[in-house]
This record gives structure tokens, C-alpha cells and sequence, in this order.
């Protein structure tokens, strides 16, 4: 079946060729696992490696614990399924020819056509909520005509598969977090076969995929594995970002799917979750919590036997400044909250019911008296002493801008800057579109913003899921798109955006004070502190209300029947 699926695969690339092309062209790459081979892609000039394991993905009952090493072959790897991805549940998103595995720990990597060695590296994780998606959902190709360097991207278990965290010898937590790591150390052992420079590797992701490049920069088990970070929309200080109560979420999701026994017995708790199926353990996807969480995401690990890749608080680690430095392209689009607005005609009469609903889990109270006082004044703060309506859509996308994304992003900012990183350049992207069908803010007249993630729309491909082809879009955002790519791949190859002798405006790093930050419209335009008064408003609630996320307890047998 496999020599069938490569023969078809070849039949597809030759049916692309031009007449001068009619000879596929390939490249054997050798690798201690086995030897490697890929195809040219003629259109941008590069050598696609797909599917490649990096890892093996345990299974059974060890199906949560830490990934297992690569598998080694003897015949040439033919490295061209596109479409693996980890088991996850059903969404729109999802392309259609997925090929969904439980060992789907794969790597696909893009080499340019050049006899140069030591190019620099720039691994991207992908977003989804730690929930969805696949290391090919967005590509980078047109990114790598502006610089040469290499570009891998990868999956990683999803879901509770990978963010089941009961601080077990079985289920520890961070399985996802862990083979994010192990695809890290696979990189440092085997680029430089494909011509790449183990010690220049920028990590980059998007959403879930930013967050997970914030928290790798603080996990001593990735320590010396890249030298720059792009997070894009998403900070290891959100509350999605890192659970809060472990062991709660993993009872509450366990009592959805029919689990009877007290949570408190996590021995119970761990056997249910070690034998159920997979299509049930992906029953539900977490997109519409109101408390701005997605239920499973990394925690706090308890120590076991197993290494730990996080084992204190993201908060106390930047405080404590306890990490590598390193230099950081931070930032996140104006209208992140756009995000939430399908869920507005629905949330708007139930904010007004009871706001503290939609309070992030990392706030505590003494009391329900002084939850729902809080929540008031939050609700005051964006929205005034009144009823939300469709008038107060656009407080609503401040609001989730503000929780999902800004906030903890800013907040991280400063601690940067506290702890002695002098190399964090900070920007909010604002430009929209006027064709970009994601940008249109319902109940207004016509007010468009920048979504969540829209600044990496703009450096990856993929806008051929709404236009078809990067052909089809103005001449303004083709000449944006080729603004942000000449940025983003100035960093990836220098540690600045706009390193000496370039055109653009020039972009020092954000110092004390969270200023300057550059503007990225249809023009640069360095201002100074982002939302400065948002900001402050939240750093009084959380300096009185903050609430760290802690390990799992020490497991107790209860056997207690509900």
C-alpha cells in the first residue's frame, strides 16, 4: 500500500510539471534514523520533506506519558504524505483529506535549492487551541524567497491525548509540551544533514502555537535548543495557556463522558481515562467556554520520575528571571476578540445574566460577594452601567482581546524587561483588508478590524483557503504581506526586525514603561506604550486577585462512589 500511495504521489507532481520539468527532481537526505528522500517544489524553489517521524507516540495505557524515540529504517523514507495530523475533534477547521493517526508524531521540513550549509532555522508550531490542527495547516514557502534559511513545521498530541494532566507516573502532564521538546532535540541532531545550523533555530508559532514557543523559552528541557522566539497572538501567561486546577478539569470532563467515582480518586480518574476510546476522549472540542480557557492546555507539573517540563508557575519564572534570554518578536493583532463574536448574540444576554461567568479561571476571591463586585467593575470598565447590547460589540472584542490575548502578553512584556531582556521588540498589527471576509465587525456600520492571528495570515501562506491564490489579493495587502515577511525573516536571520542598514523605520526594543511598540499597518509607525490604560486596569485587578496554576496534588485512592 505504501509503494502505492509514493506512486501516486509521483504521478501528482509530474502532472504539475512543465515539459523542461518532465524528470521529478528529488533529494536523499541521510539521517541517523535512515536515509530521506523529497521533491522539489518548482513554484518556490524548495525541497519538501513530509512526514517524517521525529518521535513515536506511546499507546495503551502509556498513551499520556512522554514520546518514545523515532523509529530507523533501512530503505529510502519516501517523505511525502502532507496530511497527517494527531487525533483531535471534529471541526471546521480541519481540511478535509486529513489522515488522522494515533502515532502522528511527524516532522515535514522545507530546504531551499541551494548548496549553502549552516542556514538558519525556523521551526513553527501550530495553533488550535491545544486542541486542533497539524504542523502543515499553514506553510511558510513564500517566507523562505526572501531569506534562505530551513523551516520545519510538526504535530503534537492534542487535546486531553496531550495535555491530561494528573501528576501520575502514568499521566503527568504535558505530553503535548513533550513532544514539542523531543521534535526540538530531533532538530539539533539531524538539520545539519539538510544544510541547517543546529545553533541559529528561531521558534515561531501562532495562537496555541505562540504560547507554546512562550513556554518553551522557560522550560529547562529546552534549554539551548533555539536562540530567538516569535511568539504570534498568544502568551504562557494567559489563563488558556496553563490550567489552573488540573485534576478539576480532568474530573469535570470525565463526569461529561459518563466517569462515576469521586475526581478526588485520581487513581480511578487516571484508569478511566487510560482505557476509554479515542473517539470518546475527542467528543467535545472546548471552543465555547466562557471563561476564556479550552479546558486542556500544559500545567504545572508535580514531580515524578518522569522529566518535568514545567514545575512553577510561568509568573514566577519571568519574575524570578530564571530562564534564557533571548531575543523576542512579541505581539498580537488589534482585534484579537474578533475571535469570539460568533458567540456574541448568545453571550451578550448571558454577560448580562451573570458577567462572572466570564471571569478567567486565574482570578480568586474571598467570596461569591466579591466575585461578583469584581466582575461588576470589569463589566463597568468596558461596556458602562448598562445592559450590553449590538451597540457594545466592539467593547466585547476589547474585552476578549484584552483576556484572551493583550493583557498577558503586555504583562509578560514588562517582566522581560524587569528580568534584563534587553531584546524584546513588541507591535500590535492593525492593518485589515477590505476583502478579508474574517475583518467585517457585525452590528456596525461597516467597522472592520485585524482577527485573531491576522499578522500571521500575513507572513504564512494560506490565504488560498479564502482567495483561492495570493494573486487574488489587492496590491495593498500583497505589498503588506511582503513588508511582514521581509520583518519577520530579518529576525530569523539577525534577531531584529530591522537590523542597521535596513529601509524601514528603525524598531528599538520595548524598554521600561512597555514603550516603544511598532504599529504595523499599511506603514511602520513606532509609538509608545500599547494600551496603556487597558493595561493598568488590569494590573490592579490581578495585583489583588491573581491566582497561580498549581501542580496536581499527591495522588489518593479515595474509591469514594458519588
Amino acid at each position: 500500500m505504501r509503494s502505492l500511495a509514493v506512486a501516486c504521489a509521483a504521478a501528482l507532481v509530474c502532472s504539475c510539471l512543465t515539459p523542461a520539468q518532465s524528470v521529478i527532481e528529488d533529494r536523499v537526505v541521510h539521517i541517523p534514523q535512515g536515509p530521506i528522500r523529497g521533491y522539489k517544489d518548482y513554484d518556490n524553489n524548495i525541497f519538501e520533506f513530509y512526514g517524517v517521524p521525529y518521535a513515536t507516540a506511546p499507546t495503551g495505557h502509556h498513551k499520556f506519558k512522554a514520546p518514545l524515540p523515532a523509529p530507523t529504517w533501512m530503505s529510502t523514507f519516501e517523505a511525502v504524505n502532507k496530511n497527517i495530523a494527531c487525533p483531535q475533534a471534529q471541526n471546521q477547521f480541519m481540511p478535509p483529506n486529513m489522515n488522522i493517526v494515533e502515532n502522528c508524531l511527524i516532522a515535514n521540513i522545507f530546504v531551499p535549492d541551494t548548496s549553502d550549509t549552516a542556514l538558519p532555522v525556523v521551526v513553527y508550531v501550530h495553533g488550535g487551541a491545544f486542541q486542533m490542527g497539524l504542523g502543515n495547516f499553514l506553510t511558510a514557502k513564500k517566507l523562505q524567497s526572501y531569506r534562505k534559511f530551513i523551516v520545519v513545521n510538526f504535530n503534537y498530541r492534542l487535546g486531553a491525548h496531550g495535555f491530561l494532566c494528573l501528576g501520575t507516573e502514568d499521566v503527568p502532564g504535558n505530553a503535548g509540551m513533550k513532544d514539542q521538546v523531543a521534535l526540538l532535540r530531533w532538530v539539533r541532531e539531524n538539520i545539519v544533514h539538510f544544510g541547517g545550523n543546529p545553533n541559529d533555530v528561531t521558534i515561531a508559532g501562532y495562537s496555541a502555537g505562540s504560547a507554546s514557543v512562550d513556554l518553551l523559552m522557560l522550560s529547562p528541557s529546552a534549554k539551548g535548543l533555539f536562540n530567538k522566539v516569535i511568539p504570534e497572538s498568544g502568551a504562557n501567561l494567559a489563563a488558556f495557556s496553563v490550567q489552573i486546577e488540573p485534576v478539576k478539569n480532568a474530573g469535570e470532563y470525565a463526569r461529561q463522558l459518563g466517569f462515576k467515582n469521586n475526581f478526588n480518586d485520581i487513581y480511578a480518574l487516571e484508569e478511566f481515562y487510560k482505557t476509554v476510546s479515542f473517539e470518546t476522549l475527542f467528543t467535545d472540542g472546548f471552543m465555547d467556554r466562557k471563561d476564556s480557557t479550552f479546558l486542556f492546555s500544559p500545567c504545572v507539573e508535580r514531580k515524578t520520575a518522569e522529566d518535568s517540563f514545567l514545575e512553577d508557575s510561568p509568573y514566577n519564572i519571568l519574575r524570578s528571571g530564571n530562564y534564557e534570554k533571548v531575543p523576542l518578536l512579541y505581539g498580537f493583532a488589534s482585534m484579537e476578540g474578533l475571535f469570539r463574536v460568533p458567540l456574541f448574540d448568545k453571550w451578550k444576554h448571558d454577560m448580562n445574566d451573570k458577567f462572572s461567568d466570564f471571569l478567567p479561571p486565574d482570578l480568586q476571591f474571598e467570596n461569591e460577594e466579591e466575585k461578583e463586585r469584581v466582575a461588576n467593575d470589569i463589566k463597568q470598565f468596558y461596556f458602562g452601567n448598562k445592559l450590553i447590547t449590538e451597540n457594545d460589540i466592539l467593547a466585547y472584542i476589547d474585552y476578549f482581546t484584552d483576556v484572551l490575548f493583550a493583557y498577558s502578553t503586555l504583562k509578560g512584556v514588562e517582566l522581560h524587561v524587569k528580568a534584563g531582556n534587553n531584546h524584546v521588540f513588541l507591535y500590535e498589527f492593525s492593518y485589515v483588508d477590505e476583502n478579508y471576509p474574517m475583518s467585517l465587525v457585525p452590528h456596525t456600520d461597516n467597522v472592520r478590524g485585524a482577527n485573531h492571528c491576522a499578522q500571521t495570515m500575513a507572513v504564512m501562506d494560506g490565504l488560498e483557503m479564502m482567495f483561492g491564490s495570493e494573486d487574488n489579493i489587492t496590491e495593498e495587502y500583497k505589498g503588506v504581506k511582503a513588508m511582514m515577511r521581509e520583518l519577520w525573516s530579518n529576525f530569523i536571520t539577525t534577531g531584529s526586525p530591522v537590523p542597521s542598514g535596513s529601509s524601514f523605520t528603525a524598531w528599538p526594543p520595548v524598554g521600561a514603561g512597555g514603550a516603544p511598540h511598532m504599529s504595523i499597518g499599511r506603514t511602520l509607525e513606532l509609538r509608545g506604550a500599547l494600551l496603556d490604560r487597558r493595561v493598568r486596569f488590569w494590573d490592579a485587578i490581578y495585583e489583588r486577585h491573581y491566582r497561580a496554576p498549581q501542580p496536581p496534588p499527591t495522588p489518593i485512592a479515595l474509591r469514594t462512589e458519588l
